[in-house]
């Protein structure tokens, strides 16, 4: 494993706000182009006391920043690559108030700060598809109220659905209910035909071999925790990290930004064999 990407390291390489623009012109656009305006071919110059570059031949300007989560922001780009840094070093995520601390900043500016890199993150993992081996399982996250079991439609708490192959990545969906109806569909766009998938014995997933599927379940209710190759062991810990990290983080999360924060986890549990990589793969997929 890589070692991680040290604070020293983060600021020999981005010491200022130029930098920053640079790396972004280079990753998104490269050393030279054709003009999108007059189709020459050359290198663009940074424009002093802008962030943008211009074409030599016509003045075209390109302006890198366009486009990423710092568009129209006034926030200095050192400041928001600082940010990433700190999200991808950072194992139980970030929260607005140190963000604040952190870069000097108002709590209104952090927390837009904090939610535009979850989004961001979350774009990056992105959804690919598992096969294999499949554990699937629900959680009920976020809200106030202490609730056991799957609750019903009056829960202050968010119904998510998990889905982590074996030895690889985790992929989640909210879900407004944990009927048969909600999960399957779900599973199949996710999961391919003829793999293997674990769970719980909850009936929606009753189903699953009828959809191509190797199913096989534990009985939680009557204490079995692991049935031969079958077992909920992984996504169980994947979703006790998340309430772990929103609990002595973040205290709760809404409903409405959940979906952020689980694209959030999911980024840095899908990077977990290369955490050294996990700022440079965001900085390059703008």
């Amino acid at each position: 494993m890589a070692k991680n990407f040290t604070i020293t390291e983060f600021f020999k390489r981005f010491p200022d706000d130029d930098s920053c623009i640079n790396h972004l012109m280079q990753v998104r656009y490269g050393d030279s182009l054709d003009c999108p305006k007059c189709g020459k071919h050359g290198k663009f110059s940074k424009i002093k006391k802008v962030p943008a570059y211009q074409c030599a031949w016509c003045s075209h300007h390109i302006h890198p920043m366009a486009g990423t989560p710092f568009e129209r922001s006034r926030t200095p780009l050192q400041k928001w690559f600082y940010a990433m840094y700190l999200f991808t070093t950072s194992r139980h995520g970030v929260p607005a108030k140190e963000l604040q601390r952190q870069l000097g900043v108002t709590y209104k500016c952090a927390w837009r700060i904090g939610h535009e890199i979850r989004k961001y993150m979350g774009n990056v993992d992105g959804d690919s598809g598992l096969s294999g081996h499949v554990e699937v399982d629900e959680a009920y996250i976020g809200g106030k109220d202490k609730i056991t079991g799957r609750p019903g439609k009056n829960s202050k708490k968010t119904g998510v659905l998990g889905m982590v192959q074996r030895n690889g990545n985790v992929m989640t969906h909210i879900i407004p209910n944990a009927k048969t109806a909600t999960l399957i569909p779900l599973i199949t766009n996710s999961v391919s035909k003829g793999s293997t998938i674990s769970s719980d014995e909850y009936y929606s997933y009753k189903g699953l071999q009828k959809h191509g599927y190797k199913h096989g379940y534990v009985k939680h209710s009557m204490e079995q925790w692991v049935k031969g190759v079958h077992h909920t062991n992984t996504i169980e810990g994947f979703w006790s990290q998340i309430k772990r990290s929103i609990r002595g983080t973040h205290v709760h999360v809404s409903r409405k930004h959940l979906g952020k924060y689980l694209g959030e986890f999911e980024y840095r549990y899908n990077m977990r064999a290369n955490p050294s990589l996990m700022f440079d793969r965001l900085l390059v997929s703008f």
